[in-house]
């Protein structure tokens, strides 16, 4: 068997689910020319968010990293949505991290790897990617992870 996102997917015992639908008045997704940009993706599990508060108080490093896998699979749920296929990704491009931190909470990027890693690992060298990892107040309803995704399709 050739070596696909899906079959990396299914190794991992990852199954990608329907895509989120909006929260508010905007799109999943957007698409200029051969870029596909994904709105912010929660850590999303069977419809309920699975990671809230902040890191460094309500949520430790471990934790977070797995909220930012979340949001990663729930990025692969918008490129599928938007694309039908995985293997359309040319290349990732660039995910911005925002984690809910505490005061004095300094393992942005620390949990970004949680993501950045899952990343790497699915989509091989279409995976390596810039990244920003930022330390915000708060998130949308509680989240602890936030990740927006820019990809490059074929």
């Amino acid at each position: 068997m050739s070596d696909t996102i899906e079959k990396r997917l299914n190794d991992l015992g990852v199954t990608i689910p329907a895509a989120a639908a909006p929260a508010a008045n905007y799109v999943p997704f957007a698409q200029s020319g051969n870029l596909l940009l994904t709105a912010g993706q929660l850590p999303l599990a069977n419809g309920k968010l699975e990671a809230v508060g902040l890191l460094g108080t309500h949520l430790d490093v471990e934790a977070g990293k797995k909220a930012a896998k979340l949001c990663a699979i729930n990025i692969l749920a918008q490129i599928q949505a938007a694309t039908g296929d995985l293997e359309r990704i040319a290349r990732l491009v660039k995910i911005t991290v925002f984690v809910a931190s505490a005061p004095g909470f300094a393992e942005q990027h620390i949990v970004a790897n949680g993501a950045s890693d899952f990343l790497a690992e699915v989509l091989g060298e279409r995976g390596k990617h810039a990244r920003s990892a930022v330390g915000v107040a708060m998130l949308p309803m509680n989240a602890a992870v936030e990740i927006e995704a820019i990809v490059e399709l074929k």
